[in-house]
């Protein structure tokens, strides 16, 4: 990530570091040597009141101080000292073999006979600090000179170049040092920072996952700290989300599932009331027409009553099969119709089917058989089976051309037992195949008013196949068409072989 939080602490540390060291490199420059020569200075101010102390006029120098303490104070700061009379006749006291050449220079001070390109640093009535150039042995000094309480006069110098050497030692020192920290600096808060940033990018990778409503993700990471506390406090509200969710879809579903109920109710009831009047108008038309004329008696003889008569019968058994078909398919679709499951024999049924409707076969000049064994035993309600099978059966005897062949056929294929009519005849259209079981569709409408067909048979066989669970369907073949439906099989054996049975 561009702007992670882990680029930006260690690029945060490691700035604020640099610096800190930078910071540190410059004042040492610029002020670590001044700082040096003060306290240089302080030094020669405080072994100057030491001398002062120790040399009386009597008595002179201290032999045993100066050889002791004093001596480690010299040597520890690298101080050379003179001490002469007021007279500048005896040399009272002296660290340097080169004494007569400071105790000329300090007569040549004391008397301003030496004019010197010293820098004066401070001055008092006792003693003047000086930085100056020895020309002799080429090297810079810091020289303390003045009276003394006794009479004498003392000069001390302390060498500027061990000052400079220490200062350029100790700012080396430092760079390196400062490098050593920010290298290691770099990787302790890298590794600082890629800890901490660890669960926050995994806290970011949580929230974007619970923004796309994945719940699954949880927080791992840990931890009693904040960042712990907060990752805990994800993790359940992901829980009370993905719950929460949960039953606003549930409760969506149920809603929707509510509105498309009540949709397809109206749709339902619409479709119904314009089917039904559509369906009735014909046959009522008719009973009016001919009622009207057998009532204005527009035939006197008995014959044509007679038939004026059975079209008035034929039309009203049409409109109470609809009625009476309506009337089961309502009851099935609202689930108003119990379902009795039992075991029985299927063969027996489909025989006196093909019985029932062998006088129809013979007018239809339709040859009628059955493909199958001799005892199938299926579960299922035995009535609603036999009204599947009456709707597929009406329906192939209405559609039969061709060589005018009708079979049914049963077998058991994987657990099931499957039944089928097929009927020679013209392919149901492509575009019509889904369309059939919806009631009153009619592929020919014409023919479906030929036979006296309701559209409803085929809804009546797919509100009974949902009420069983059971698989139903139809299909096409080279010579004509095939509807089937599938049952469980019974428990009981299989007895015969496959026979097949011209009626």
């Amino acid at each position: 990530m561009k702007h992670s939080i882990s680029r930006q602490m260690t690029a945060t540390f490691i700035g604020l570091m640099s610096v800190v060291l930078a910071a540190n490199l410059l004042i040492n420059n610029v002020f670590l040597e001044r700082f040096y020569t003060m306290k240089m200075q302080r030094t020669l101010v405080r072994a100057y009141r030491m001398v002062d102390e120790h040399i009386t006029e009597a008595e002179g120098a201290d032999e045993n101080y100066f050889n002791t303490s004093f001596q480690d104070i010299c040597n520890s700061n690298n101080i050379t000292l003179v001490v002469v009379d007021k007279n500048f006749h005896t040399l009272i006291y002296s660290t340097n073999s080169n004494k007569n050449l400071m105790a000329g220079r300090l007569f040549g001070y004391i008397t301003g006979m030496d004019a010197n390109d010293a820098e004066v640093l401070k001055q008092t009535d006792n003693y003047t600090i000086q930085k100056m150039t020895d020309s002799m042995v080429e090297t810079e000094f810091l020289e303390i000179w003045g009276d003394l309480a006794s009479g004498g006069y003392c000069i001390m110098r302390i060498p500027l170049a061990s000052i400079t050497s220490s200062a350029d030692i100790s700012n080396e020192f430092m760079m390196y040092i400062s490098l050593a920290v920010v290298v290691f600096s770099f990787f302790w808060i890298y590794w600082l920072s890629k800890k901490i940033a660890r669960p926050i990018q995994e806290l970011t990778e949580l929230s974007r996952r619970m923004a796309n409503l994945d719940f699954d993700a949880k927080y791992t990471s840990g931890g009693k700290n904040e960042i712990g506390q907060l990752g805990a406090h994800f993790n359940r509200m992901s829980e009370n989300l993905e719950q929460a969710i949960s039953q606003l879809k549930a409760a969506n579903n149920e809603l929707q599932k509510d509105i498309e109920r009540k949709v397809q109710v109206d749709e339902m009831r619409k479709e119904f009331l314009s089917n039904v009047s559509h369906e009735l108008k014909t046959p009522l038309a008719l009973i009016q027409g001919y009622a009207e004329g057998l009532q204005e008696c527009i035939n006197d003889d008995a014959e044509s009553r007679e038939f004026y008569c059975d079209v008035i019968m034929d039309e009203a058994g049409k409109m109470n099969r609809m009625v009476q078909k309506l009337l089961t398919l309502n009851q099935l679709e609202f689930g108003n119709d119990q379902v009795n499951m039992e075991r029985f024999d299927l063969v027996p049924l489909i025989q006196g089917k093909l019985q029932s409707v062998q006088i129809l076969a013979q007018q239809k000049e339709a040859e009628l058989s059955y493909q199958g064994p001799d005892c199938l035993h299926v579960w299922g309600d035995e009535f609603k089976v036999e009204e599947v099978l009456t709707n597929y059966v009406s329906n192939a005897l209405n559609h039969v051309e061709g060589e005018r062949r009708i079979r049914i056929g049963a077998a058991v294929e994987n657990g099931k037992t499957r039944v089928t009519v097929f009927n020679t005849g013209n392919p149901i259209p492509e575009e019509d195949i889904d369309q059939i079981w919806i009631k009153f569709y009619k592929v020919d409408k014409a023919r479906t008013r030929e036979y006296g067909g309701s559209g409803v048979g085929l809804s009546i066989v797919k509100a009974i196949m949902d009420s069983f669970h059971q698989k139903y369907g139809v299909r096409n073949c080279p010579d004509g068409v095939e509807f089937w439906f599938e049952l469980d099989c019974g428990d009981g054996e299989q007895k015969g072989g496959e026979k097949e049975n011209g009626r």
